[in-house]
């Protein structure tokens, strides 16, 4: 224990810093103590119920004294989201992991998608770099069945799960991103059938001006730019940023522009928040949704808005209202719109109301979403008749074809709260337009127990409904065909798991069984057929492993390792299915084994280095296509491994980096046929002024 002396005749000193000597204890005997600052992860073994900090060192039943400088002791909230009322982390009863600020600042991710990418549990099929066109599914799930919330607000985008990561802001802009893993219905509505990531945008405490500039390899160039404007009980935060570059391989240039503001009100009976996003990207689509053409073109166009709100009290209600449009034009053949060319326009609008209340036997929870999903369009829908076609903005296009439906969601949830025990039952009672008026009922049950300080267990039961996207029931092309008798998905979920954690060292280790019935899947009944929409049975189970290690807590703040994380997720697998298929699209592509490993380590006082290691082995293969030409050939995906690295020196007003992305200058596929680029560098200088 480093001690300083304050008042030699008074018997006073500072405690400043853990030194973890064996002698440190005999310097604070018979003396009175000041503490000055502690890290974040030495309060964590704090139990604020039943002591406080001077209540610890002195004995005394009183209220401490302790001050903190917000310089030197920045703790940030979580919001657990495992359930429909804020649960403290020591409470949760379901596995969330949590990727921090710091962790995002440090890691070479160009996109949120390359964040995802560290998470062992999640699958990132990447079409494009840079977070263009991409893929996001956990635990075995595919992109439609997994529910995005941008500051808790649902956008996810009902005409295609690969539109959903399409976000409007960047990687600057994010302060953390939190991961549930599982079936969610009944927390965050139908669309979370396999689990749910809730980003979280910064809200600065203090007036700042941030530009962040960067270059490199293929002729990519990226700007953003943000500004914080803090008052005394409102905060607003502007950030928009622009990036473009030739691509990494044929045919995958792209633009994107992205606007983002976000603000808050914090009264004495209220907080309100809301949030408006632009986004645009236009992209190169090489060979994207058909292998045999090369030179597909796609844009896309977002736009969102969301006000929410909760007030204090015993009673707490939380309002929330949103909007979302997405606008989609894509061209089979880039240089001959003629040749194949669709419109789609999405909008969705929701309503969502939850409230909870704390008394004797716990939290209890009672909520209501509407959530309202319409598109137009020239080939997804039921077709209009021609008076009632609608001009495509900016083109001399009509859209011909529109669909609408309505989802209502009824939320009941209580939590009982022990020392030792947490229980979650909730239930979601579930209507959907588009099928009849009938109410569905999906339960659930989460049980966590802590046996002693540092351990958890936990065990869940939950059932998860989804509804067949648009384009799962009506896309038609020369290589695609939808169905529109698709029936929704059904799946019953059973997760137990085990958790250490201590300053030092976090474990987590899970095991999940699924059994899904009328799943849906993309399938081709023989080497020449098209892709054809069907219903089938899953089943799905697997085991997941995430440690990490902090060397500070052990050798202190200028100890050369600082964080070692490692992670590991299994998974298998069996479709049961009566009609032999000869290829699967999203069943049988899944990941069934995935190693994660991350060191964070100091190379001097101010230059900072982060490696990224993944090894991935993908179960199936791809009819395999040269030239345009369909070989007949079914290709494994097989294994690959990436070395992701970037340095950063670090000063107070700014900071300089250099990254390299997959070192190795390895080819692989997440895809079938969609090439991913080899080695990527970039560099760049982020300012804070």
């Amino acid at each position: 224990m480093r001690v300083k002396q304050f008042n030699w005749r008074k018997n006073i000193v500072k405690w400043r810093q853990f030194n973890h000597r064996k002698y440190s204890v005999f310097l604070s005997m018979k003396r009175e103590i000041n503490i000055c600052a502690l890290s974040v992860a030495t309060l964590t073994l704090a139990i604020p119920d039943s002591a406080t900090a001077q209540t610890v060192l002195s004995g005394e039943k009183k209220q401490s004294q302790v001050k903190y400088s917000e310089k030197e002791y920045d703790l940030d909230e979580v919001e657990v989201l495992g359930s429909r009322v804020p649960l403290s982390p020591e409470h949760s009863v379901r596995m969330v992991q949590v990727l921090t600020r710091k962790e995002i600042e440090a890691s070479s991710a160009q996109s949120v998608n390359d964040l995802l990418k560290l998470v062992a549990g999640i699958d990132v099929r990447q079409r494009g770099a840079y977070g263009v066109q991409t893929d996001i599914g956990i635990n075995g799930g595919n992109s439609d069945q997994l529910t995005i919330l941008l500051n808790g607000i649902n956008i996810s985008n009902p005409h295609t799960g690969h539109l959903s990561a399409d976000l409007p802001l960047s990687v600057n802009d994010i302060e953390r991103i939190e991961v549930l893993e599982g079936g969610s219905s009944r927390i965050y509505g139908s669309s979370a059938f396999s689990g749910a990531i809730n980003i979280i945008t910064k809200k600065e405490k203090e007036k700042a001006l941030g530009i962040n500039l960067q270059g490199g390899s293929f002729g990519t160039i990226a700007a953003d730019a943000n500004v914080s404007l803090p008052g005394k009980n409102v905060y607003n935060r502007l950030a928009g940023g622009y990036s473009r570059s030739d691509g990494g391989s044929e045919n995958s240039d792209f633009k994107k522009g992205n606007m983002f503001y976000n603000g808050g009100y914090n009264g004495s009976d209220i907080n309100v928040r809301w949030q408006l996003g632009a986004s645009t990207m236009d992209y190169g689509a090489n060979t994207f949704y058909s292998a045999a053409f090369n030179n597909q073109y796609e844009e896309n166009r977002r736009y969102m808005a969301a006000i929410s709100a909760e007030t204090k009290g015993k009673l707490k209600l939380s309002p929330s209202v949103y909007w979302s449009r997405t606008m989609d034009h894509y061209l089979l053949i880039r240089t001959n719109p003629e040749a194949y060319e669709n419109f789609h326009q999405l909008n969705v609008y929701g309503l969502n109301l939850n409230s909870y209340i704390n008394w004797d036997l716990g939290k209890s929870s009672f909520g209501v979403e509407v959530r309202n999903e319409g598109i137009l369009s020239n080939s997804l829908g039921k077709p209009l008749e021609e008076s009632e076609y609608v001009k495509v903005p900016g083109h001399d296009k009509n859209y011909t074809n529109s669909d609408d439906r309505t989802n209502v969601g009824l939320y009941l949830e209580h939590d009982l709260l022990w020392d030792r025990i947490t229980v979650s039952l909730g239930l979601l009672a579930n209507m959907n337009t588009a099928l009849d008026y009938r109410f569905r009922l999906y339960p659930g049950v989460d049980i966590s127990w802590r046996p002693v300080n540092g351990w958890k267990v936990y065990a869940s039961f939950n059932q998860a409904l989804r509804m067949p996207t648009f384009t799962d029931l009506y896309y038609k092309s020369p290589t695609i065909n939808g169905n529109i008798g698709l029936k929704p998905e059904k799946n019953t979920e059973y997760t137990v798991g085990i958790q250490y954690s201590t300053p030092v060292f976090q474990g987590k280790l899970k095991a999940f069984y699924q059994n899904g019935t009328d799943m849906i899947d993309w399938v081709k009944y023989s080497a020449d057929d098209s892709y054809h929409s069907a219903n089938f049975e899953l089943k799905n189970m697997g085991i997941e492993l995430t440690t990490q290690l902090n060397f500070q807590e052990i050798y202190g703040p200028n100890s050369f390792f600082k964080l070692l994380k490692l992670s590991y997720a299994y998974i298998n697998q069996k479709r049961d299915d009566k009609t032999i298929i000869y290829d699967s699209n999203f069943a049988l592509d899944f990941l069934r084994n995935k190693l994660v490993l991350s060191s964070f380590h100091r190379i001097t006082e101010k230059l900072e280095a982060q490696w990224d290691f993944r090894l991935q082995h993908r179960n199936g293969a791809f009819t395999l296509y040269e030239n345009g030409k369909n070989t007949s050939i079914l290709t494994p995906y097989g294994t690959y491994a990436i070395l992701d690295l970037k340095l950063q020196w670090i000063e107070k007003a700014y900071t300089i980096f250099l990254q390299g992305n997959n070192l190795t200058n390895h080819r692989y596929y997440d895809l079938g046929n969609v090439e991913q680029p080899g080695f990527w560098f970039m560099g760049g200088i982020k300012l804070k002024l």
